[in-house]
């Protein structure tokens, strides 16, 4: 058996201290997972949680973020991302930590006129957040050396100005229970990213810009919009 063409490259994650590298599965992002970030988006706090994907090969590693084509309003919201090294369905949050494999910090890019356009046609979501280069992301941190991913600061700088401050225990939802919850709809496989969610203060970027966003034990992600 052989292709009918050469397949696309695997998209993947470096890994923090190693030469291997993390073969990226499906990325999911939970959406309004921070309760101010929930508010400013004009949502409440005790809705269940949601998910929205991007694609695999939107994950970048080179510290550029090309600005993209049909927007004039792309904006930045800062999160923990999750790895899995296995996965299943009806997952509980009890046993939902060991099917980690690490943490990176990452930026969830949105074309947030398009998305915003897609909301008020009830239509879904990806062209404001699965689009090429939409997903700037650290190496991956093996998960025995994070200390802790329940609890830590978070925030984005534009330009060396604060724009997002967060702690991770202000989720609405911790990673466990956004696992278990997952695992209901889908069948979480090793590969597979979390994007779990941004503090408020999110907001536009322009060409020329410099992001840097952190996450306590994890790191420090730098991008340049170009």
């Amino acid at each position: 058996m052989t292709y009918v063409f050469n397949p696309v490259p695997q998209p993947t994650l470096p890994v923090k201290g190693t030469d291997k590298l993390f073969p990226i599965h499906r990325i999911y992002c939970v959406g309004r997972n921070y309760a101010e970030h929930t508010k400013e988006m004009g949502g409440d706090t005790k809705d269940p949680p949601f998910f929205f994907q991007k694609n695999p090969d939107n994950i970048v590693t080179d510290g550029k973020f090309p600005y993209p084509p049909a927007t004039k309003d792309v904006h930045f919201e800062i999160e923990m991302v999750v790895a899995l090294k296995s996965g299943g369905t009806n997952i509980k949050a009890a046993d939902a930590m060991k099917h980690v494999f690490g943490y990176a910090v990452g930026i969830d890019m949105t074309r947030r006129d398009l998305q915003a356009e897609a909301k008020k046609l009830q239509r879904p979501w990806e062209v404001g957040k699965a689009f090429e280069h939409s997903a700037p992301c650290t190496a991956l941190v093996p998960a025995q050396h994070v200390e802790s991913p329940a609890k830590g600061a978070i925030w984005l700088e534009v330009n060396g100005v604060r724009k997002q401050t967060g702690d991770l225990s202000q989720m609405i939802w911790d990673v466990p229970h956004q696992i278990e919850f997952l695992s209901g709809l889908f069948a979480l496989e090793a590969g597979d990213l979390i994007f779990t969610g941004t503090p408020s203060g999110v907001g536009a970027t322009k060409k020329g810009d410099k992001l840097k966003g952190h996450v306590d034990g994890i790191g420090d992600l730098e991008v340049t919009v170009t």
